[in-house]
């Protein structure tokens, strides 16, 4: 037996079981017919798997009736055979959560199939099949997310937010914002999906824009999606003003990184009365505050703080193992616009800001050459990272508060997870 994709003069694509035992070809069924790539490679896996059981069966040396009857009770038993293990274990921890509140099996089964093996949702369609005997198809799935976005998504956020406050005893004081692009394999544009600066290096695809609001060890507590040409910067007050009114929460101080530093978020922030700690880009804070924090002199996991106008201050830390990193960086940096000089690749376009480049310089016309004057200084930066913040909390409490989100990279391994 083989499985045959037949063309249909409707366009469509029917997947065919034939057989070829007695000699000629033999229809022996029609497991289904689409127009859909994805659903045609779905009926023609499960015509491979129904193949491999017939196979199976046939197999098997027994001839007695009695004995033939018990192979069709085993390979039946094999069929409604499923992996208990997940069910069991996140099963209940589901249900700990709160999610049991989701009357939908659906909703159970693709969120254990996603924590146990993230795939893409053709290949759910597979393990769903084969582990659970559950037959569904990849356009069942898309429903069901447009039914999980239209009913079910504020009951799901309540649900985590509710457990998540738990775990933190029932206060929530500090929340961690950042942004990130999904990017689409696809040509066109739409109302949402833009082109636009893609975090994935995608630039001709279309994307949108996802910004995240987390708790303290990474609890998702609310997310807003954006137009894919939409600056970050900003998205981050319309998603702590949705998030503060839907729960009326109490005031909480905000973190988040320095591309989310301009001067309109900064203003935003103190007229909504929030207390906020957001990376510093230290190379930009003018020359009376880039002066004192490199007369700062501080050495491995020292701290200071400097006054700035009102109730701002500017921390800054300094870590050995940070500034080792920095150089390493910086030379790899330069090794690399080196090389490329060496090659000639370089030309005008390349006289610019943006990372290394900045060490470039052009001498007359067209000779590219590397600034190492520009290079060695700075080295004067290795280490040294600073917050901006207008919170009521020591120096050592901000850097404490700002750490897990720059070295966890929360927002991005959440999404990389869960979206595959």
């Amino acid at each position: 037996m083989f499985v045959r994709r037949k063309r249909n003069a409707s366009g469509s694509v029917s997947i065919q079981i034939v057989d070829k035992s007695s000699g000629k070809y033999v229809l022996y069924e029609t497991v289904g017919s689409s127009k859909d790539a994805d659903e045609i490679e779905f009926l023609y896996h499960k015509a491979q798997h129904k193949i491999k059981t017939m196979g199976s069966q046939a197999l098997l040396p027994f001839y007695h009736e009695e004995e033939l009857q018990f192979v069709d009770t085993f390979v039946a038993s094999l069929e409604s055979m499923s992996l208990v293990g997940p069910e069991l274990l996140l099963g209940k921890i589901l249900d700990q959560i709160g999610f049991n509140a989701i009357e939908d099996e659906f909703f159970r089964d693709l969120v254990i199939t996603r924590i146990v093996y993230p795939v893409s949702k053709l290949k759910t369609t597979d393990y769903l099949f084969k582990y659970k005997g559950i037959q569904t198809s990849v356009y069942s799935i898309y429903r069901y997310l447009d039914k999980l976005h239209d009913k079910q998504m504020e009951q799901i956020k309540t649900i985590s937010l509710d457990h998540t406050l738990q775990l933190l005893g029932g206060k929530l004081s500090v929340v961690f914002y950042d942004v990130t692009t999904l990017y689409f394999e696809a040509s066109q544009e739409d109302d949402l999906r833009k082109a636009g600066f893609c975090k994935d290096g995608k630039h001709q695809h279309p994307q949108i824009v996802l910004g995240l609001l987390v708790s303290q060890n990474g609890y998702p507590l609310d997310y807003e999606v954006f137009e894919g040409n939409k600056y970050e910067g900003d998205t981050l007050m319309p998603v702590l003003e949705h998030f503060k009114d839907k729960y009326e929460t109490q005031q909480l101080i905000v973190v988040a990184d320095s591309g989310l530093m301009s001067k309109k978020n900064i203003a935003c922030l103190k007229e909504e009365g929030y207390q906020y700690i957001l990376g510093a880009r230290i190379k930009n804070l003018g020359s009376e505050l880039t002066a004192q924090l490199l007369d700062l002199d501080l050495h491995n996991k020292e701290s200071a703080a400097i006054p700035m106008l009102g109730s701002e201050k500017l921390i800054i830390s300094y870590r050995s193992s940070r500034a080792k990193k920095d150089a390493k960086n910086r030379k790899r940096g330069l090794e690399k616009l080196e090389k490329s000089i060496t090659s000639g690749k370089l030309g005008k376009k390349n006289i610019n800001n943006r990372g290394y480049n900045k060490y470039l310089k052009m001498e007359g016309d067209v000779n590219i050459s590397i600034n190492y004057d520009k290079y060695e200084a700075d080295k004067k930066w290795d280490g040294l990272k600073g917050y901006i913040t207008n919170a009521s909390l020591s120096k050592e409490e901000v850097i404490q508060q700002y750490g897990p989100f720059a070295s966890q990279n929360l927002i991005y391994k959440y999404v990389q997870y869960t979206t595959g």
